[in-house]
C-alpha cells in the first residue's frame, strides 16, 4: 500500500505531495492538471515486487536500471530521454520518492541530462511488497491477441500499462477455493449484468460466452470488455483484497454506460473494505457522485477526493484532498454539471418568455 507521493521539477509538476487514502482514492482535476502522470509516477514506484521475487539481492544499480527502464515505457518521452520528463523550466534536479504502509520508501533524482535514475534512498523497499495493477484508459481485450510480441519486437505508440495488463489478463485463473469470497461475488455480478463471461484461452485469444453460445470479444460492446477487464484480474487473483498492491485505473468510465456506473462502485468499494487500496482518476459526474452516495462509514469506507489545479498566481499544479465530497475545491466536474443544468433552466425560461 502507498501512503505518500512526492514528486519534484517532474513532468507536469514543480512541486507536489499526495497522501494516499488506504482505501479509495478518486483524482480529478481539468485536462493537463497531470492526472494520469501522477498515476503512472506512483505505480512506477509500486512495479518492483517482480524483480525481488525472482532476485531479493537486487543491487542499487539493478534497482535503478529497472526502475529507469520502467519509467521512460510508461512515460515515453520525446527520443527516449529521461531528461525530457525533467519540469520545464526547473533548473534544480527532478524527484520522485514514496512511503508504503510498511515503513518502507524510495526516493530517486534525475536531472536534464541523465540518462539514469540514481537512487538517494531504499528503506526497507524490498520486503512485503505487494504486485500492483494499472487498468489504462483504452480496453484491450479486443486487441490482445499477439500484441505482447508485437511489443517487444516493435516500437508501438502504447506505453507499458498496457503491456503489463496483457500480460496480467493472461495469467491462469486461481482455484475457485483461492478465490476472495468478494471477488467471486463481483464476477457473478459482472456475469449477471453482461449476460455471460469472457473466456481466456492463452496467447491473448478471448472470446465471450452466454448460456448458449460463444462469441467473438470484439463484438461485444465495450464497457461489458471494461468491466470483464476487472472481473479477469479478480478470476486470476492479480486482484485480490488484503493481498494485492494498488490498483490504479486511469478513467474507468471511458466507454462505460452510465447504468454500469452504480454496480462498478458497489464493487470498487467492497473490494476496498476488505483491504484493496484503490487510486483512479474521473472526469465523470455520474462516477465521482456515485462514490458520494454509496460510501458509507459505518462499513469502514475510507474515501478520499484529490483535486489537481493550476495556482492562478504561479500556475503550478497543485493538490487539495478531503474526504467531504462537498468540500472538493476546485471540482470542474460538479461545476460543468450545475452549469449544463443552469443553461437547460435558461433556455426553458426563455422558451416561457417567447
Amino acid at each position: 500500500m502507498i501512503e505518500h507521493l512526492a514528486l519534484k521539477n517532474f513532468a507536469a509538476f514543480k512541486s507536489l505531495s499526495i497522501d494516499f487514502s488506504p482505501g479509495i482514492n478518486v483524482i480529478i482535476g481539468e485536462n493537463s492538471t497531470g492526472k494520469t502522470h501522477l498515476l503512472k509516477a506512483a505505480y512506477c514506484l509500486c512495479t518492483e515486487a517482480p524483480l525481488f521475487k525472482k532476485k531479493p539481492d537486487t543491487s542499487d544499480d539493478e534497482l535503478e536500471a529497472a526502475l529507469t527502464t520502467k519509467l521512460l515505457r510508461l512515460f515515453l518521452p520525446l527520443d527516449d530521454k529521461l531528461g525530457k520528463m525533467h519540469h520545464q523550466g526547473a533548473t534544480e534536479q527532478a524527484s520522485l520518492s514514496a512511503r508504503f504502509s510498511q515503513s518502507q520508501n524510495i526516493a530517486l533524482t534525475f536531472s536534464k541530462n541523465s540518462k539514469m535514475l540514481v537512487l538517494q534512498n531504499r528503506g526497507n523497499y524490498q520486503p512485503y511488497l505487494a504486485e500492483s495493477v494499472f487498468i489504462p484508459t483504452k480496453e484491450v481485450l479486443s486487441f490482445m491477441k499477439g500484441f505482447n510480441s508485437l511489443y517487444e519486437k516493435y516500437e508501438l505508440s502504447f506505453d507499458q500499462t498496457y503491456q503489463d495488463i496483457c500480460f496480467l489478463l493472461d495469467l491462469p485463473a486461481v482455484r475457485k477455493e483461492t478465490l476472495h469470497e468478494k471477488s467471486d461475488w463481483a464476477m457473478k455480478e459482472i456475469k449477471g449484468i453482461c449476460g455471460g463471461r469472457f473466456i481466456f484461452y492463452g496467447g491473448g485469444k478471448v472470446t465471450f460466452k452466454t448460456e448458449h453460445t460463444e462469441y467473438s470479444a470484439n463484438s461485444m460492446a465495450e464497457g461489458f470488455r471494461k468491466v470483464g477487464t476487472l472481473s479477469r484480474l479478480l478470476e486470476t487473483g492479480v486482484i485480490k483484497p488484503g493481498v494485492s498492491g494498488p490498483l490504479f485505473w486511469d478513467e474507468p468510465e471511458s466507454n462505460l454506460n452510465p447504468k454500469l456506473m452504480k454496480l462498478l462502485v458497489q464493487i470498487l468499494l467492497e473490494l476496498s473494505r476488505h483491504g484493496q487500496q484503490i487510486i483512479l482518476t474521473t472526469h465523470d459526474y455520474v462516477l465521482l457522485k456515485w462514490f458520494d452516495l454509496l460510501m458509507d462509514t459505518g462499513k469502514g469506507d475510507h474515501l478520499r477526493f484529490h483535486s489537481l489545479y493550476h495556482n492562478p498566481v504561479s500556475s503550478e499544479v497543485k493538490v487539495f484532498s478531503t474526504e467531504d465530497y462537498l468540500k472538493i475545491t476546485p471540482n470542474p466536474i460538479d461545476e460543468a454539471f450545475g452549469f449544463l443544468i443552469n443553461q437547460e433552466i435558461e433556455n426553458d425560461m426563455g422558451g416561457l418568455g417567447k
